[in-house]
C-alpha cells in the first residue's frame, strides 16, 4: 500500500505513514496498514521493535473527514482505530513513534497509545476535534490515562495548537528532541531494548498497561504469579546465567 510503507531492516519493522495528500489521516487503508505491521512484528520473533514514523509535515491529522463523510471509498477496514489503539498497547513487541510532523485530533490518540513516542522539537500537537464540532472521545481512552485532570481539560477544551516539548510536558509523548537529534534518540532506545529479553519486554509492557487498572489485592497476586513464572523461563535462566559470567545475554 503507497499510505503505508513496512520496511524490515534487520530487527527493526519501520511502519511510515505516506498517505501525504490526506495528512497521514485514519483512512480504513492507514488503520489496516498499521494492522498488519503489528500482526507481522508479533508473528516474526525476529522483530524486536516497531518503529511508527511518517513522511510529510503531518504524522497524523485524526479522523479522514472524507471518508467520514462519504465522499470517498477507501479500503474496508480490518478494525476499527479503538481496536487498533488496544492492539498497539496489547501487543508484546515494542511499539515506537519517531514523531516528525504535526499531531492533531485522533492523531494525539495515535501518538499517546505508541509505547515509548520521540517527537521533533518543531513539530505542534493539538485536540482540535471541538472546532469541528466533535470531541476527542475514542483517544480520550488512551490520552487521559496520561494527562493530568486540569491539563487534559484545557487542552480538550480550547483546541488549540502546542509544541512537542509541551505534548511531552502532558505525557502524550515521551520526550520531544531538535529534529536533527531525532534519529539519534531513536537508535539510542532501540540500542537499549534490544539488551531486554524479549519475552520480558512483553511483560514488562503488559505491566505499565494492566496493573494501575488492577484493585491492589489483585495486581499483587496476578505479579506475584507472573515474577515467579519469569523467572523460571529459559530466558531467566539464560539472562542470569550471562550477567553472572559477566556476558552479554543471547539475545543482544
Amino acid at each position: 500500500m503507497g499510505e503505508v510503507r513496512l520496511e524490515t531492516a534487520g530487527d527493526i519493522l519501520t511502519v511510515t505513514l505516506a498517505d501525504v495528500e490526506n495528512r497521514n489521516a485514519l483512512s480504513a487503508i492507514v488503520v489496516n496498514g498499521l494492522h498488519d505491521a503489528i500482526v507481522q512484528a508479533n508473528a516474526d520473533p525476529a522483530i524486536r521493535a516497531v518503529v511508527v514514523t511518517n513522511e510529510g509535515s503531518t504524522f497524523c491529522a485524526g479522523a479522514n473527514l472524507k471518508e467520514q463523510s462519504g465522499v470517498s471509498k477507501g479500503a474496508a477496514p480490518k478494525l476499527g482505530f479503538e481496536q487498533l489503539l488496544g492492539e498497539i498497547q496489547g501487543s508484546p513487541t515494542p511499539i515506537l513513534g519517531k514523531i516528525r510532523g504535526h499531531v492533531v485530533g485522533g492523531g494525539n490518540g495515535l501518538a499517546a497509545a505508541l509505547d515509548i513516542a520521540i517527537a521533533a522539537d518543531d513539530v505542534k500537537f493539538g485536540f482540535t476535534e471541538v472546532r469541528l464540532g466533535v470531541a476527542p472521545a475514542i483517544i480520550s481512552v488512551v490520552c487521559l490515562r496520561k494527562m493530568r485532570h486540569g491539563e487534559a481539560m484545557e487542552a480538550f477544551l480550547r483546541g488549540n495548537r502546542f509544541p512537542a516539548a509541551r505534548a511531552a510536558e502532558l505525557g502524550l509523548i515521551s520526550r520531544a528532541v531538535p529534529a536533527a537529534e531525532l534519529d539519534a534518540a531513536l537508535d539510542e532506545v532501540l540500542a537499549d531494548l534490544r539488551l531486554g529479553g524479549p519475552n520480558a519486554l512483553g511483560f514488562a509492557k503488559s505491566l505499565v498497561y494492566r496493573v494501575p487498572a488492577m484493585e491492589q489485592q489483585q495486581a499483587f497476586e496476578w505479579t506475584a504469579e507472573l515474577s515467579g513464572r519469569l523467572f523460571r523461563s529459559d530466558e531467566a535462566a539464560a539472562g542470569m546465567k550471562a550477567f553472572l559470567k559477566r556476558e552479554k545475554p543471547p539475545w543482544a
